[in-house]
Formats: C-alpha cells, sequence, structure tokens
C-alpha cells in the first residue's frame, strides 16, 4: 500500500519494507470521526481506499469543508511532527480504510532507523510544504479577486 502512495514515491523496496511495521490499518465507516478540531495530535493518515472529509470551524461555531482527500493522499501529518492539537475536523465521506503513522510510531523509527526515519520525516515536510504554498496561492488569489 505503502508503494502506491506518491508521499513514498521516491522510495525503493528496501526502504517500503523497512518502515511498514510502524505502520497501522484501520477501516472508518461512512460518516465515522477520524479526528476532531482540538483533538491531541498524535497520528497521520493516508487515505488508502475511500474519501474523507476535512473541515474547520469557523468563528461561530460552524463547520467548513476545506478539503475531500482520495486514495493516496496523506492528512494530519503536522500532529505527526509535532504533537500539537488538530487543526480540523476529519470524517470518513464514504467507507475508508487508513494508513496510520502514530507519533510514538515514528519516535520508534527515529531511535530504531534514523536514516529511514529522516527520509520520513523530509517526504512528510516536503509534502506540508508544497500544501502551505497551494494555500499562500489561494489566499492571494482570493484577496487579489475582492479587490476590485
Amino acid at each position: 500500500m505503502l508503494l502506491d502512495c506518491d508521499l513514498f514515491s521516491s522510495f525503493d523496496r528496501l526502504e517500503i519494507d523497512a518502515i511498514v511495521p510502524y505502520f497501522s490499518l484501520i477501516e472508518v465507516e461512512k460518516s465515522g470521526v477520524v479526528f476532531r478540531e482540538g483533538d491531541p495530535g498524535t497520528f497521520m493518515c493516508i487515505v488508502i481506499s475511500g474519501m474523507v472529509s476535512i473541515s474547520k470551524s469557523r468563528y461561530d461555531g460552524t463547520a467548513v469543508e476545506i478539503a475531500t482527500l482520495h486514495e493516496g493522499r496523506p492528512f494530519g501529518e503536522m500532529a505527526v511532527l509535532d504533537g500539537e492539537r488538530r487543526s480540523a475536523t476529519c470524517c470518513a465521506a464514504t467507507q475508508c480504510t487508513l494508513l496510520t503513522l502514530s507519533k510514538d510510531g515514528l519516535d520508534s523509527m527515529i531511535l530504531h532507523a534514523p536514516a529511514i526515519a529522516a527520509k520520513v520525516v523530509r517526504v512528510i515536510a516536503v509534502s506540508l510544504s508544497k500544501r502551505l504554498r497551494l494555500a499562500d496561492g489561494q489566499l492571494v488569489d482570493r484577496r487579489s479577486g475582492n479587490s476590485y
């Protein structure tokens, strides 16, 4: 499953075999909550099958969907790096199979396989960087559109 994930496309078979023991597989029923905004951040996920919906609460408490993620997409990566509280809520839009990596699992990987763990952290950081650049561009586009 990791071989099919874009996040790990630069990994060879031996590297994939080395990280597999640190991941777990979970099933989430349609409408099931994977995590809620404000929950402790203890794991990240990769969508193996199905779709998940990411939403964020507005100041008035209403939820706004900010993304729908399909197979191969990672989410919740910030938590596995910094352990901070969740910045959004994630629910299963359909029945889902998710691959998870816990913060403890990553910490164990760092201890037992530091070179491969460094590569995992790097691909997570690159993924987050790409999303931040995209979000920055969208913010600029929205602000530019409002200035006319």
